[in-house]
């Protein structure tokens, strides 16, 4: 979430930053300021009470040494007096507090200057397109006709085990994915990436963390009996990891990638965007994560973006980056670029990977912090993207790398699947 300091000191700023977004922070500012004043008020009379009390202490202490029993009795009584008033004042500053932060809660993160101001997916901006459109000389197959054909995913009987968006992977189609997700940690290892294994649930002050919750769409699963949530992305355990800690010293940069099914009900998904492996309740993805001196930021987006660029070339796939514009950047990320790759035989681009900053949106909620030279705590910086998600990355393998006899496997992989060719 934003910090309270932010908003007093560049509330303007703030404002007009989030119209980017399309939205209007007018009255919610204006609201969040006003209970923010009750709340410094508030907070002034307290410690003026604390003040007092403890002079009064001090002066009980002197009276009654010095006899003066009536005037200390006097003094006791004022001392409960304003113990009450203390109390009572306490429960004003807890209440002032929560109403803070439910309104920091409803307010997304300013995007990046070099964010352009959009209203959807057809504001943002293609930065780079490399390769191009592959040709067939046959009817090119959409994946999951190729997955039938070859008995490699029978989304049938994931049906029948549990529902739509469960498929199931057999044979090649399940080595395929045990491939890919080596391939990507050993990539990401090779980049410096200690591995994680992570829980596949967490509690529900690690979905406050980055900023999965307040779950306004429905997308988290809930686990109710356990007060527990399904990931949606290992970056809220990885994250998660830093909730609450001081890093020692401003020298630091830490890369974390994990391998973990990820969870998401996509609540309102319909139609041909679904259908196959486009858009599933349930799927694998390796993930990288960063947390950085805020100085190092720039830098390590650009170090992300080329790593998740590295991965598209070495699987042979066509690709284009674009960075999102305000409408279209999550919740939490103030700038954001999505790889997509283009399949030939659907004829649309394939969403397969999102690189996000979040700058201190997030460890302001974590209270993930460093101790600077001077002893001072200042927020870190946190950086994520999917390295890669698999299920569109199969889908484009499948339909870009087809041929009329079979689906050849790009060179990278072979030693991962111990075949090069799926016929």
């Amino acid at each position: 979430m934003l910090e309270i300091q932010r908003i007093r000191t560049e509330k303007e700023a703030v404002i007009e930053g989030l119209k980017k977004r399309n939205f209007d922070a007018s009255a919610i500012v204006e609201n969040l300021l006003d209970i923010d004043q009750q709340w410094r008020t508030s907070k002034t009379e307290l410690e003026s009470i604390a003040a007092e009390q403890n002079v009064l202490s001090k002066e009980i202490g002197d009276l009654f040494k010095q006899g003066k029993q009536e005037e200390a009795n006097a003094a006791k009584a004022k001392t409960a007096e304003l113990k009450t008033k203390e109390a009572a004042l306490k429960v004003t500053v807890d209440e002032f507090e929560n109403q803070i932060t439910q309104f920091l809660y409803q307010i997304p993160n300013v995007p990046n200057n070099l964010v352009p101001a959009g209203k959807n997916e057809l504001d943002n901006i293609t930065v780079e397109e490399v390769g191009s459109k592959k040709e067939f000389g046959f009817a090119a197959q959409p994946h999951w006709d190729l997955a039938k054909k070859y008995d490699l995913i029978d989304f049938e009987l994931g049906v029948k085990i549990t529902g739509a968006g469960f498929p199931v992977y057999k044979g090649k189609g399940a080595k395929l994915q045990r491939a890919l997700i080596a391939f990507f940690l050993d990539e990401a290892e090779k980049a410096g990436y200690q591995e994680f294994t992570p829980p596949l649930v967490v509690n529900e002050a690690s979905g406050y963390g980055t900023g999965q919750l307040p779950d306004k769409e429905g997308q988290m699963y809930y686990i109710n009996e356990d007060d527990l949530y399904l990931i949606p992305t290992a970056e809220v355990p990885l994250t998660n990891i830093y909730r609450d800690v001081i890093l020692p010293s401003e020298d630091f940069s830490i890369k974390m990638t994990g391998y973990t099914p990820c969870f998401r009900r996509e609540a309102g998904s319909y139609g041909k965007d679904v259908r196959g492996l486009n858009r599933l309740h349930q799927f694998d993805k390796v993930e990288i994560v960063r947390i950085e001196h805020p100085s190092n930021t720039e830098k390590a987006l650009t170090e992300m973006i080329n790593h998740v660029k590295g991965l598209l070339e070495k699987l042979g796939l066509h690709y284009r980056v674009l960075r999102l514009c305000g409408g279209d950047t999550g919740f939490a990320s103030a700038m954001t670029y999505d790889f997509e790759v283009y399949s030939a035989a659907q004829e649309k681009w394939l969403e397969v990977s999102s690189v996000s900053r979040f700058d201190t949106f997030q460890s302001t909620r974590l209270k993930l912090r460093f101790k600077t030279n001077d002893k001072k705590t200042q927020l870190c910086h946190t950086l994520n993207g999917s390295a890669l998600a698999l299920p569109r990355i199969v889908a484009s393998l499948l339909e870009n790398h087809q041929t009329e006899n079979g689906i050849v496997i790009p060179e990278a992989l072979r030693p991962y699947t111990g075949f090069d060719r799926i016929d």
